[in-house]
């Protein structure tokens, strides 16, 4: 059980911390994001080597899942937050020093371990605001994230152009996050609870929906994070300084579209709002499938990342408000389910592409978006 102490503060300034906290995270990872080119020219790996590198991220990430779910049910989602925040700007560091491969993959696997923790923790911390405000606003902190995407690319940018180490580049950064964790972390909710709850709890049925739904959805996002300046290359065939457009199109939607679902989810309801998300990926999906061309494309790229905007931030909201389970572990158990979408949607999309074409490997990914449509047309939300 948690502790139903009231919160202290107003509910705007608990918005204000958790926002902060989303916005710190995700200056942290587009941090990292930025500055890959530059680690790996240091350690002269290989474009394959990489790869096989940056395994260690989501590894790391999927060994969290269970800890933090078992973790948050013992000290609460704001002590879990600080202390994950505080060791992921310290592993960011960490990997700003790193001088061989075996290093690199320690301190990524920490990194994702530490950026899992403290996604739990920040989105339970935000289903708490939630509930102050009585109406949806979960998804405009998931926008603060990809706002704060833009800015640590931007900072980034200015890094490399000016030669700046990417362990000078990071320690800033850790020192801008250590700072936001010391001022704004009295201002989160106290919600530790009186008791810890069972180690492990199966998730309800509905649980299992919103976490179906999520897998669906993530599958989307990550075929769009990894493969889509890829196929705007190899099947739209656009010039070398548009190969990126496609991803820029989704990445400024996906922001624009997470600022803007709480008052539609409000307005409309969650159960409409997750059937149009569903349709507009697929819709955009396979415009781009069936129009592979500049223009045409890029439309298709603006629909899918309105719709893969507000599904996860929803699907959250959803199970933070779960009958049977603690925010924190129904997040987690959801977490569990949709971010295997990213571990199996990229190479799935390789290995179609391996026996067909590419343009097959996005009409597979199409189907998932039809499949949040049917899968939120079947849950009971």
């Amino acid at each position: 059980m948690e502790s139903t102490a009231s919160y202290t503060f107003s509910r705007t300034t608990l918005r204000i911390a958790v926002g902060v906290m989303f916005f710190m995270a995700g200056v942290c990872f587009a941090s990292w994001a930025s500055r890959i080119a530059t680690i790996q020219q240091n350690l002269n790996l290989s474009d394959a080597g990489l790869g096989g590198v940056l395994f260690a991220l989501p590894v790391g990430l999927m060994c969290s899942l269970p800890f933090s779910g078992w973790v948050i049910t013992r000290i609460g989602s704001r002590n879990l937050l600080i202390s994950a925040l505080v060791v992921y700007s310290l592993s960011l560091v960490s990997l700003g020093i790193a001088e061989n491969t075996v290093q690199l993959v320690i301190c990524l696997l920490l990194f994702g371990f530490s950026s899992n923790a403290v996604n739990i923790s920040v989105n339970t911390q935000a289903v708490a605001a939630e509930e102050l405000y009585k109406r949806p606003i979960l998804a405009s902190f998931h926008g603060l994230w990809s706002l704060a995407g833009f800015t640590g690319a931007a900072i980034g940018t200015f890094m490399i152009g000016n030669h700046v180490i990417p362990f000078k580049h990071f320690s800033l950064i850790m020192a801008i996050v250590l700072i936001s964790v010391i001022f704004t972390s009295r201002y989160l909710k106290n919600d530790k609870p009186a008791s810890a709850g069972p180690v492990f709890v199966m998730p309800d049925n509905s649980l299992i929906k919103l976490g179906i739904i999520a897998f669906c959805s993530m599958i989307c996002e990550g075929a769009m994070f990894d493969w889509s300046v890829i196929y705007f290359k190899k099947v739209v065939l656009a010039q070398n300084a548009l190969m990126g457009a496609g991803y820029t199109a989704f990445m400024l939607t996906m922001a624009t579209g997470r600022f803007v679902a709480d008052q539609f989810a409000h307005r409309f309801g969650l159960k409409r709002t997750l059937q149009i998300s569903g349709m507009l990926t697929a819709t955009g999906l396979l415009t781009a499938v069936a129009f592979p061309y500049l223009y045409t494309a890029l439309f298709g790229f603006l629909l899918v990342g309105f719709g893969v905007s507000s599904v996860v931030p929803l699907v959250y909201s959803a199970a933070g408000k779960s009958k049977t389970m603690s925010p924190g572990v129904a997040l987690a158990a959801v977490s569990t389910i949709g971010f295997m979408g990213f571990l199996i949607g990229p190479p799935i999309i390789g290995f179609v592409a391996g026996i067909a074409t590419l343009r097959a490997s996005f009409t597979l990914i199409a189907a998932m978006g039809i499949c949040v449509t049917i899968f939120a047309t079947k849950a009971k939300i």
